[in-house]
């Protein structure tokens, strides 16, 4: 049994990462003494970022959003820039050596693909790992479901239905933009959820003679006013995905700018709408955790801590169906995960009235 482990969140923040860490610093106690590392892959540079976590430092953290170690999305250990060039330096070597001088005899990776990858690679330099997936997308590959997408997919439903009220009331095309990256849960799932009219989706490239023809087919109807929810991810036909910053080693890029774009293909094509965009952005990372994320990051973190005390290291906790499992992290690595355009989910979503683009 390993005696003394390090924790870390790999990525940005999603809610139920306290969570996570309360369930695995109690199901490890007290024969293993847990250390967090402060800030992400930044905390794993520095001895002195690399603090106990004893049971008093996680008592009341689980309805709180946010994670008490901190994350940040500026360090890819293995892809740290060097000053005054476009060079990089692996510092992964470096922080295996320093985690063997503390004496942890296992590193525990909260996070997605790029975090389950940085695991694989840490594990490759002679450092055992354990995963536990985190991404408010819900793609990562080799699990049912992430912690943190049930509160994101809420927070996007109750926009959808705030502006429910004043699209009405000003007989507009309210664009509601959300995240997911190059993925469509958030924007398919709150957009039935929420009653929109139209869900635009990185997996199906839209067609604008579409979506016009649906703002038109509800003027006709008397119905003027338009819910669009677009992910982060969509894109037009023969369209590139809309960037605000292009990505570099070890980071990919950051996705913006698909509602503001989508606003004026609208304008274009049809004059006579109205149109207002809303950019949910970090609204869906942040607040109290939903119940089912509160859950489920406990179930993850209990069972990464029983995986630790059993020495199953290399393998990944994992929701399937009902169940909490476990997978080779190479196995999450090698499975995607995306919508299904012409799944089941989609399928619903198209005989319910709502435009896909396609």
């Amino acid at each position: 049994m390993a005696r003394r482990v390090c924790i870390v969140t790999g990525g940005g923040d999603a809610p139920g990462i306290n969570a996570v860490l309360r369930a695995f610093v109690h199901a490890s106690s007290p024969d293993i003494d847990v250390f967090g590392a402060r800030f992400g892959f930044e905390g794993l540079m520095d001895d002195e970022t690399i603090v106990p976590l004893p049971i008093a430092a996680v008592r009341g953290i689980l309805p709180k959003g946010g994670s008490i170690l901190g994350c940040s999305t500026r360090v890819y250990p293995f892809f740290v820039p060097v000053p005054g060039g476009s060079a990089t330096h692996d510092l992964g070597p470096d922080i295996v050596a320093r985690l063997q001088r503390l004496e942890m005899e296992g590193l525990v990776l909260i996070g997605g693909d790029g975090t389950m990858a940085a695991a694989k690679r840490f594990m490759d330099a002679g450092l055992p790992c354990v995963g536990i997936p985190k991404t408010i997308d819900n793609d990562m590959g080799g699990t049912d479901q992430t912690f943190g997408f049930d509160t994101a997919l809420d927070t996007a439903t109750r926009a959808v239905d705030a502006l429910h009220s004043t699209a009405e009331s000003h007989r507009r095309v309210m664009i509601l933009e959300v995240m997911g990256r190059y993925a469509g849960f958030i924007a398919l799932e709150s957009g039935v959820a929420g009653g929109a009219d139209v869900v635009l989706l990185p997996e199906i490239p839209y067609d604008i003679a579409r979506i016009v023809e649906k703002i038109e087919e509800r003027e006709r109807l008397g119905l003027r006013f338009t819910i669009v929810v677009v992910a982060e991810g969509a894109a037009p036909k023969g369209g590139v995905v809309a960037e605000i910053e292009g990505g570099r080693p070890g980071h990919l890029p950051r996705l913006g700018g698909a509602g503001a774009r989508l606003a004026l293909e609208i304008e274009r094509a049809c004059p006579s709408a109205e149109v207002r965009v809303t950019v949910l952005g970090h609204l869906q990372r942040g607040g109290s955790p939903s119940a089912f994320d509160r859950a489920l990051g406990s179930r993850f973190g209990a069972a990464a801590a029983r995986l630790v005390r059993t020495g199953e290291w290399g393998k990944m906790v994992s929701l399937r169906g009902t169940r909490i499992e476990s997978i080779p992290i190479e196995a999450a690595l090698l499975e995607k995960k995306v919508l299904d355009p012409q799944g089941e989910y989609a399928t619903a979503a198209r005989l319910l009235g709502i435009t896909l683009g396609d």
